[in-house]
């Protein structure tokens, strides 16, 4: 006797009664990238749909996420000025904690989430300060800058701070600093599992990040690597981290699971800009039914594990769910 599976299929509620699965507006983390300016709204050619923004475009925008009912957002910041440490990220002055501040006060219900990283802001793109031997980011200079730049965030009033740098110790390193601070309430939320992807062309065209020489392959994990991987995600769990992160997302489905799997911690994912641009050209060129290859995408990630979504098709994918 073989089992009628369609059985459960064919009446449509019977079929959405059963759903394992259910995505909703309160998964989704909207990226935001700020520039110093005014009236600036620059989309970026490689990311249809992705802007550049000065503050007061990014509080606009605050408003329109909120309408859709995202309540989420992921900062990111472009620097006038860089150099060779990246001093705007740790300064109380520098364009991500203006926009912290002017955001809060703006949208103080609006729950921010810092990302706290080096890359936009030195004048290497690397994503700390240089080891000129071994010609890679120097791990434990780079922790105290880390932990510096993180009160800096910390102090403009920042929800959640998001280390990306892939430093070795960077979850203790910041955790202790944020509690030397008096911030011991505030979540850290790692990059816990990042890979050195070919996945992020399109973020580093609008974060203006790309390394001038190089790669990022001696601090970011090989994409071939499932256990250490893993172990990844497990040494920043006991760190302190409170919720990990895997990144990029799509590629990356049994690495989501495998973490969910061995760890306690809420579950982010990263749908990165290649990912999303794949998407949209490929709409564009009339070979995909775009929303519902999105929907089915972000529903996989959610699942394959995740708790949390950081996208750019959130503001699309919360139109479709609000019908």
């Amino acid at each position: 006797m073989f089992t009628r599976f369609r059985r459960k299929r064919i009446h449509p509620v019977l079929r959405n009664l059963l759903q394992e699965t259910h995505l909703s507006v309160n998964d989704f983390m909207y990226p935001l990238f700020a520039r110093s300016g005014e009236g600036i709204k620059d989309e970026v050619a490689s990311m249809p749909g992705v802007y550049q923004m000065s503050i007061d475009e990014i509080i606009k925008e605050c408003g329109t996420l909120k309408d859709l009912g995202i309540k989420a957002i992921i900062l990111f910041g472009i620097p006038d000025v860089k150099d060779s440490v990246g001093s705007d990220a740790m300064c109380e002055h520098g364009i991500m904690a203006e926009t912290v501040r002017a955001v809060k006060a703006a949208h103080p219900d609006m729950f921010v989430v810092t990302d706290l990283c080096f890359c936009e802001y030195t004048d290497h793109g690397h994503c700390g300060v240089l080891d000129p031997v071994l010609e890679t980011v120097d791990n434990d200079i780079t922790l105290d800058n880390l932990a510096r730049q993180a009160v800096v965030h910390a102090k403009a009033g920042v929800d959640m701070i998001a280390p990306s740098g892939m430093m070795d110790g960077m979850i203790q390193a910041i955790r202790k600093g944020l509690d030397s601070a008096g911030f011991v309430n505030l979540p850290v939320m790692s990059y816990s599992t990042k890979f050195a992807s070919a996945y992020y062309g399109p973020f580093r065209d609008v974060a203006e990040s790309s390394p001038s020489f190089g790669d990022r392959r001696s601090y970011q994990m090989n994409p071939a690597n499932r256990t250490e991987a893993i172990a990844e995600s497990v040494a920043d769990e006991q760190e302190g981290a409170d919720i990990l992160m895997v990144k990029p997302a799509l590629a990356y489905m049994d690495i989501i699971r495998d973490v969910k799997n061995n760890t306690s911690m809420p579950l982010a994912v990263y749908n990165v800009s290649g990912e999303y641009s794949m998407l949209k050209m490929a709409a564009k060129a009339g070979v995909i039914d775009y929303d519902k290859v999105m929907m089915e995408t972000l529903l996989g990630f959610k699942r394959a594990g995740a708790d949390i979504i950081i996208t750019y098709h959130a503001k699309e994918a919360a139109e479709i769910l609000g019908r």
